[in-house]
């Protein structure tokens, strides 16, 4: 074989490689999120809601019982007690269906 014939089919078997691999390379890149409904303002901020509100209500009982000074300690008990419903007690009432 000629030189120059080696060359050409050198770069046309090397062209045809690159050509047939870039096209899965991209294709696996694209990602496709389909999103099944739109969660609610409750839905998706339901933690910090349940927190929050549970800090105002100690807050309140505790500046109704102490003044100021029993706001701060009412507002520390319920955000403590808030919490501890929230990511330990609240979970434990799911009940899920096997089927």
């Amino acid at each position: 074989m000629k030189p120059q014939l080696k060359k050409a089919l050198a770069f046309t078997l090397l062209f045809l490689t690159l050509l047939f691999s870039v096209g899965p390379i991209t294709s696996a890149q694209t990602v496709r999120r389909h999103r099944r409904y739109h969660r609610t303002f409750w839905q998706k901020h339901r933690d910090k809601l349940t927190v929050a509100g549970s800090t105002l209500g100690g807050a309140a009982i505790g500046g109704i019982a102490g003044g100021k000074k029993g706001a701060a300690i009412g507002s520390l008990v319920g955000a403590g007690s808030g919490a501890v419903y929230t990511y330990k007690i609240r979970k434990r009432h799911r009940h899920y269906r096997r089927y």
